[in-house]
């Protein structure tokens, strides 16, 4: 078999890089290498279309194994990541229901906001109900009422004696108000969390000072701004507790990064790498040793990339999102329902939000490999240009004075809603794709039926932010624009209908009008398609007949001269005139008194919704 296996290799001789690229010059006949097969990612860097082993060389994520320092490759020698659910109800006993209805399919860490309906003094009724010594219970509560919370969660442990295997946390974070309201925590910061921590530090695993960088991502930040802003606030907690007397182990013993994942598979799995190799030489930096230089990560899926229409598509998003954390080697997951946006997620959804999980580690068994990535030469550059950027961000918010000082100023909220802008602006362009929503919709879909009151995925309801000092946090989803104007369509008495005048060369009006429909169908609009006329008459005879409210011209850029002009005087302004596509006659067709054109290079957002101020009746 050796031999046999000799002979082969010797069948495929090395080639080399240089070899590779005049082979893709050759098939790119004169295109531009970089232009052509170069991305250009938001993130701040270009990758590749191929790597080489070559390409290791030098990099600092290679040459460790999983558990080392600076823990690249995981902070453990396995991948038993734990299943986490938040865990809704407004009393004591209906959570603990709930709890026990979620562990018992399954789920090993849960979530408790207390917040709204259920106070503080109902966690000792809920806590006696569960086994602290199995379950890990993380708690989201008002930051001024965290102290009181640990006094509570502390002696439910101690009760059980369960303080030297507990895993659980309290989500205090002081800065929430500055992210969601632009408004300053009004306790003194230091002096609560000393407290906070003298409280917690008979229980040895329960994290207390929380980085919630799940908050930027839900705000539509770059995967770089989340890691930097992370790694910033994470200083912030580090510098703050150790002038305030403690050690740089004690401290990063009870810091827990609540961090969020897009749909960037590869890229957010090279993340959480970074993450941990970053925060290592952070935590070493102040004098720790290897050993508590550890980074805690809980992920959690994202919201911003969730839609309401074809929502079903939510949990191709939340599948590919949680298998980036569980190959990265995260420390719990939770995974969103996919219906969270517009309604309060039933037992159906949750349990398809649990199974996803369990698909990942019981059948697929990701949890028996730790870093399986680890040498993947495009995932060990990622991790090297990713962690690159976001220490660029990390050092820049330190030398203006750190994390705390510019979310006073209103500068990171400000940086995160400028990304929030961009992509939104991108969606509205289709440059970044949302299936079922700005690309290949359900035409006949209705969602404001299904809308109900809902809260966000903490369960601590997200009320509008009040008019702070600074800038906040905008939490719009990327989907929220075309939602709004599909739900505009819904309310309107008159659905418009848009019917599609195919003729002429056969492949291009098939393509376009498959184009066209998906474009006006990102409103809601009814589509009526057709297979092709012999003549322009014929076309919008038929489009009238139909009650049509848009005729869209569908041929080639050749055919239009010809087409355009015949069919816009036969329509005679009984319905708006579309021309599907951008034609080299395009100035001619416009001093004829066309207007409308729609192609590729449009802004399909703004172009839709002047449709819909046009067509709308209220």
């Amino acid at each position: 078999m050796a031999n046999n296996r000799e002979k082969l290799f010797d069948m495929f001789p090395p080639i080399s890089t240089d070899e590779w690229m005049a082979k893709i010059n050759v098939d790119l006949k004169g295109a531009d290498f970089d232009k052509k097969l170069v991305w250009r990612t938001n993130e701040g860097f270009n990758v590749q279309p191929f790597y080489r082993k070559e390409d290791l060389e030098g990099l600092p994520t290679i040459g460790t194994l999983p558990g080392e320092f600076p823990y690249v490759r995981g902070t453990r020698d396995n991948n038993d990541w734990l299943i986490r659910q938040f865990i809704p109800g407004a009393t004591a006993a209906e959570v603990l229901t709930n709890a026990h209805h979620a562990i018992d399919r399954g789920v090993e860490s849960i979530g408790i906001c207390l917040c709204g309906d259920l106070t503080p003094e109902e966690l000792p009724e809920i806590l006696k109900g569960i086994d602290l010594k199995k379950i890990e219970v993380n708690i989201n509560c008002c930051p001024g009422k965290a102290v009181e919370v640990a006094e509570l969660l502390v002696s439910a442990i101690i009760a059980q004696e369960a303080a030297d295997c507990f895993r659980g946390s309290i989500n205090f974070n002081p800065y929430k108000r500055l992210l969601k309201r632009g408004m300053e925590f009004p306790k003194d910061i230091k002096e609560t969390s000393l407290a906070l921590y003298k409280v917690v530090e008979p229980v040895k695993n329960l994290r207390c000072f929380a980085v919630d960088s799940s908050m930027l991502n839900n705000a539509g930040a770059y995967i770089t701004q989340e890691l930097g802003y992370a790694l910033a606030w994470g200083a912030e907690w580090m510098t703050m507790m150790t002038e305030a007397g403690l050690t740089p182990c004690e401290v990063n013993n009870r810091i827990k990064f609540n961090m969020g994942i897009s749909s960037n598979y590869f890229m957010e799995l090279a993340k959480f790498r970074a993450a941990r190799m970053l925060w290592a030489e952070i935590v070493k930096a102040y004098g720790a040793d290897e050993e508590c230089c550890k980074m805690h990560v809980h992920a959690v899926t994202s919201q911003y990339n969730q839609t309401i229409y074809d929502a079903h598509v939510n949990l191709l998003r939340s599948m590919t999102e949680t298998m980036s954390a569980a190959l990265a080697g995260v420390d719990s997951i939770e995974t969103l329902p996919f219906d969270l946006q517009y309604k309060n997620p039933d037992e159906f959804s949750e349990r398809i939000a649990r199974n996803q999980q369990l698909l990942l580690r019981d059948e697929s068994h990701l949890n028996k490999v730790v870093d399986p990535a680890g040498g993947s030469y495009y995932i060990e550059v990622l991790t090297t240009s990713i962690a690159r950027e976001a220490w660029k961000l990390f050092n820049e918010v330190e030398e203006n004075g750190g994390f705390e000082a510019l979310l006073k100023k209103g500068e990171i909220q400000a940086k995160v809603n400028e990304s929030g802008v961009k992509r939104h602006i991108d969606v509205a362009r289709r440059k970044e794709i949302l299936l079922g929503t700005n690309q290949y919709p359900n035409f006949n879909e209705m969602a404001l039926d299904k809308l109900q009151k809902t809260d966000c995925a903490c369960g601590c309801g997200c009320a509008a932010p009040e008019n702070g000092a600074v800038e906040y946090l905008n939490f719009d989803r990327a989907a929220s624009q075309f939602e709004q104007l599909r739900l505009d369509t819904e309310r309107a008495s008159n659905r418009p209908k848009v019917f599609m005048l195919t003729i002429g060369n056969l492949a291009m009006r098939l393509a376009r009008a498959q184009f066209s429909a998906n474009f006006f169908g990102c409103a809601g609009y009814e589509i009526i398609d057709n297979i092709g006329f012999n003549t322009v008459k014929e076309g919008i005879d038929a489009a009238m007949a139909q009650g049509a409210d848009v005729v869209v011209l569908c041929s080639s850029d050749d055919e239009y001269a010809t087409y355009a002009p015949e069919a816009f005087k036969e329509l005679d302004g009984r319905a708006l005139f579309v021309v599907a596509g951008a034609p080299a006659c395009m100035d001619e067709l416009k001093a004829q008194g066309i207007e409308d054109f729609i192609h590729v290079r449009v802004n399909v957002l703004d172009t839709l919704i002047g449709f819909n101020a046009k067509l709308l009746k209220k």
